[in-house]
């Protein structure tokens, strides 16, 4: 893996930006951004996505496959994070001196000069980020915006606007949220992750201390969350406005219906609004609510601002409906920690009626297998109606001996209600075994999993022959 470098000095003038490993949900945004601010840009991945398609129809040239003379004349490099130390054209720019900079940093030139709005959180980040996002454009505000998925009403994941107003979907995953000039923050939650960046607790909760202290104007912040709340008592209270349904939240959740799409209300300055999402789920509730404090934070009118929060219409890999065969729905999303994989859970219980949950549940990273297997066990089986676990999908990561998929299945206290199958083809021909109408089957990780659904409609629809 290839963490920032704080100590590189980020050209005034960028010249020709290569990408290297351009389809993925933050670089694309970012390659994005700059193409649309005229710089010219390229780049490469492992493989095709609908990001590299998406972007080559911006003009990008894009290779398949990672090579030295990919790399061409450019004058800047900028990597992910997920790359081997040995990627060729990594290896290359190193080389002959070239600026390397990490994603972080090509968002940080992009947003220098702007008021930031910074998404942070364990969780709930990109779901956030696009609640504001479709806010601030119903409400004529026109920002600029990198998100971390795609919004589907508007169909890109970053776009400029004209306004002085920029919101990021920042990531603390490796420390890189610390790298903006941020001026209003949102924290959504504070659950230690990333441990194998961080090493300890401590420094995990120490980053976002620091990142919300680093925000020039404001921090909004979960009122319900521990981790949060364990953060925001080291921050200025003076600076801190906080949302959720506490009863001394500053801006306070109430009366949440989840059948169907959730309905709320928030309480604002002793005023109370109401809203219905087409979006499901608490957790959405919850997410409205951090970005209607943030919008009136920035002092939009609060009724248009919750009015125009509940248009989102949600993100690419987040219960993202793909299919509907033989009466069986075939969904997917990005949940890879186990409290994701209870909220999704939870929402979708919301509206599968008398249907089942079939969770198909790709485990990412090795570190994290090991380290949530156990917790990761107990959601789906109180939560799914059956699991499907795949192998583990390592990433950036090399394999550790004994830590596969079956590491969570064997956690489940009924062996009958899960299934360890290791090869995709095979586990879409379970699932279509099992699966009857009505059924939701929801694939799961923030790895490639999306890439099996073709495989599962394909079993569902063989079985209808």
């Amino acid at each position: 893996m290839i963490y920032p470098d704080p100590t590189q000095e980020i050209p005034a003038e960028l010249g020709r930006v290569h990408f290297v490993g351009i389809g993925g949900s933050g670089m694309s945004g970012i390659a994005r951004m700059l193409r649309q601010a005229g710089v010219e840009v390229t780049g490469s991945d492992a493989a095709e996505n609908a990001n590299v398609v998406a972007l080559r129809e911006l003009g990008i040239p894009i290779a398949i496959g990672h090579a030295a003379e990919n790399v061409g004349d450019a004058d800047t490099l900028v990597v992910t994070g997920a790359l081997w130390q040995d990627n060729p054209e990594y290896q290359r720019a190193l080389a002959e001196n070239l600026p390397v900079l990490h994603r972080s940093q090509a968002l940080a030139w992009l947003v220098r000069g702007k008021r930031l709005v910074s998404v942070a959180g364990a969780h709930g980040k990109t779901t956030s980020t696009g609640m504001i996002v479709t806010g601030l454009l119903g409400l004529n505000a026109d920002p600029s915006f990198v998100n971390g998925g795609v919004i589907e009403s508007i169909g890109v994941n970053a776009q400029a606007g004209e306004s002085e107003l920029f919101v990021v979907e920042a990531d603390e995953s490796d420390g890189s949220f610390l790298l903006y000039d941020t001026s209003v923050a949102l924290i959504t939650n504070v659950d230690p992750e990333h441990l194998d960046f961080y090493g300890s607790r401590e420094k995990f909760f120490d980053a976002f201390v620091r990142f919300g202290q680093g925000a020039s104007e404001l921090v909004v912040i979960s009122a319900d969350d521990p981790g949060a709340q364990e953060v925001r008592a080291q921050l200025d209270p003076e600076r801190t406005v906080t949302f959720g349904e506490a009863a001394d939240a500053d801006i306070r959740l109430l009366d949440v219906v989840t059948e169907g799409g959730v309905a709320f209300a928030v309480e604002y300055e002793g005023q109370r609004y109401e809203a219905k999402m087409t979006v499901p789920g608490h957790v959405n509730a919850v997410n409205a609510a951090g970005a209607f404090a943030v919008l009136v934070s920035l002092g939009f009118d609060p009724a248009d601002a919750l009015a125009a929060i509940a248009a989102f219409g949600g993100t690419v890999r987040r219960f993202e409906l793909h299919a509907e065969i033989d009466g069986v729905s075939v969904y997917d999303d990005y949940a890879h920690h186990p409290t994701e994989v209870d909220a999704l859970l939870r929402a979708a219980r919301t509206v599968v009626g008398d249907g089942r949950l079939i969770a198909v549940h790709q485990p990412h990273l090795y570190s994290r297998t090991q380290h949530f297997a156990g917790e990761f066990a107990e959601v789906l089986e109180e939560l799914a109606d059956e699991t499907v676990v795949l192998a583990v999908c390592g990433a950036r990561e090399d394999p550790v001996p004994g830590v596969t998929g079956e590491l969570v299945s064997s956690r489940f206290r009924d062996p009958a209600k899960v299934a360890y199958v290791d090869e995709w083809q095979a586990a879409a021909e379970h699932i279509a075994q099992i699966s009857r109408p009505g059924d939701y089957v929801i694939t799961m990780g923030c790895g490639d999993v999306y890439r099996m659904i073709p495989q599962i409609i394909g079993a569902l629809e063989a079985r209808t022959d």
